[in-house]
């Protein structure tokens, strides 16, 4: 059996622990397990973490994109709004499962469930 890279498997949606099992349960729902190798995925949570990237990046793009059109072509607002508007939902929603796939997968590559429960 070769050593996966968890990252790698989990920005595509696969169980970071085999690589062969789905991550997802829906479209952001972590599965309780992985079908293929049982492994517990249900215990990683990572909040809104993913999201506050994804927003990050996501505006940061969309924001320059449309200054930089409005400043230098000159487009009308409303032709930002209808260019700019649906870049943000299409990069938003793009960028969200690889995201948090990321996340749970650095989780898991850094035991983070385990974090702190020998110390008391």
């Amino acid at each position: 059996m070769t050593k996966t890279n968890p990252y790698a498997a989990g920005a595509r949606g696969l169980c970071p622990h085999c690589g062969e099992g789905y991550l997802f349960d829906g479209f952001l729902k972590v599965a309780p397990t992985c079908e293929a190798c049982g492994f517990e995925l249900g215990k990683y949570e990572t909040g809104d973490g993913a999201a506050t990237f994804v927003i990050l990046i996501a505006g940061t793009v969309c924001a320059f994109g449309a200054l930089f059109s409005m400043f230098a072509w000159n487009w009308p607002v409303w032709l930002l709004l209808v260019v700019w508007l649906p870049a943000v939902l299409v990069i938003t929603l793009g960028l969200m499962r690889p995201a948090k796939g990321l996340m749970v997968a650095a989780q898991v590559a850094q035991k983070a469930s385990e974090a702190g429960r020998g110390d008391v």
